[in-house]
């Protein structure tokens, strides 16, 4: 964890009321948790906040999330960093360029968009658009073309309108997620969003959720099979309980691979072969 709380209040999340307002940690005591982590022989390191762009805006010293990122990078071992979650508001240019020039930062941003049409943006307090959202995704790519991309939509939100619900699959057709979290609406006692009314049927939302992930299926299968052929550098992180492909392991994006080989190679990097494919994962044997 690199902070705490949340200071964005989004109508449907309990969050800011629960853990507070936004605590960024001294970004020596994370340098220093690092370090120990690395010099330990650890492969793979996530800074955590509820919304990592805000890092810093708390602190005495000037330093935003993306110099933290760099600072991060300096330290001396071979791993690679992950972070989560984003918020698009506050994604910049510089934490793109950030990513694109540190070797280690792993080429994968999971930045949610919840839902794709403005009008519900706007009354979950989103502070974002569509357009907005889309133009930071083209930035990014114009730096990083094989950044895998995730993200979260929230479907039946209330008020939504099934044409409304559809400005999401468009969405998805333009973005083409690796992989998304998805979630029918739930109200939290104590938020705005669980007074508001709620008009549409738990039936209809069921099958406008159905519609998204079928698409998002389609998506990740089709991205997925992209990979069959190819040599990437995976870290083998355990075993997969399958005796086909004892071994799991993740592609720098983060991407799922079930791996032929012996256990004496987990917590290491190899090359992996990808061999086949499908919606939910890679299939591999060792380079």
């Amino acid at each position: 964890s690199i902070m705490y709380g949340c200071n964005n209040f989004c109508s449907y999340c309990i969050v800011p009321y629960v853990r507070g307002r936004e605590r960024s940690r001294r970004p020596e005591d994370i340098l220093a948790e690092v370090e120990q982590l690395a010099a330990e022989g650890y492969r793979d390191i996530t800074l955590l906040g509820q919304n990592v762009n805000s890092y810093g805006k708390d602190l005495e010293e000037p330093l935003d999330f993306a110099d933290l990122l760099e600072r991060v990078n300096a330290v001396p071992g071979d791993f690679l960093i992950r972070f989560m979650t984003s918020h698009p508001k506050d994604a910049t240019q510089k934490l793109f360029e950030t990513m694109a020039r540190c070797g280690k930062v792993a080429p994968v941003l999971h930045l949610p968009f919840q839902a794709g049409n403005d009008r519900v943006l706007k009354v979950m307090n989103r502070k974002h658009t569509i357009e907005q959202y889309l133009d930071k995704i083209r930035a990014l790519r114009a730096l990083i073309p094989d950044i895998v991309l995730t993200s979260d939509v929230i479907v039946g939100f209330p008020g939504e309108t099934t044409p409304e619900f559809e400005d999401t699959l468009k969405v998805l057709e333009e973005v083409r997620f690796d992989a998304l979290f998805t979630f029918i609406y739930s109200p939290r006692v104590g938020t705005p969003a669980a007074k508001m009314d709620d008009p549409m049927s738990r039936e209809e939302k069921l099958a406008n959720f159905n519609r998204l992930v079928a698409l998002q299926d389609s998506i990740s299968e089709e991205k997925h099979a992209a990979y069959i052929g190819k040599t990437m550098r995976c870290l083998v992180d355990g075993e997969s309980g399958d005796s086909r492909y004892p071994l799991s392991a993740r592609t720098p994006g983060n991407r799922l691979v079930r791996l032929t080989g012996d256990p004496h190679v987990i917590g290491q990097f190899v090359q992996v072969k990808i061999t086949d494919a499908n919606k939910w994962s890679l299939f591999g044997e060792m380079a």
